[in-house]
């Protein structure tokens, strides 16, 4: 009876976290960029810690929280306007208004 309740309650939490992290991987909606863009925010890539991204992590990814590395050069996230290229990044790096081919 107890090793049931245990598996149940395993298995309830894997199912939770498995469908949470799914929800996380969704696409920014349109009103979202939108509200962004309205805050005067602009997409920087390579500043994104891993998962942290807001979108654009490359081929096979669904976007947000989908990035596999630290700075990875092919995510973005928002950051204030004007911000972007002036970010600076362990081993001398800077954020990019364009993609990168780093840490890819």
């Amino acid at each position: 009876m107890l090793r049931t309740s245990v598996t149940t309650v395993l298995l309830a939490g894997a199912i939770t976290s498995a469908l949470a992290t799914f929800a996380s991987a969704a696409p920014l909606t349109k009103a979202e960029a939108n509200a962004a863009m309205a805050a005067h925010k602009e997409k920087c890539y390579g500043v994104a810690l891993k998962g942290q991204n807001d979108c654009a992590a490359g081929p096979g990814t669904t976007c947000q929280g989908t990035s596999v590395k630290d700075f990875q050069g092919n995510s973005w996230k928002f950051v204030q306007g004007g911000t972007c290229a002036s970010l600076e990044l362990p081993g001398g790096r800077h954020g990019s208004l364009t993609p990168l081919d780093r840490d890819i």
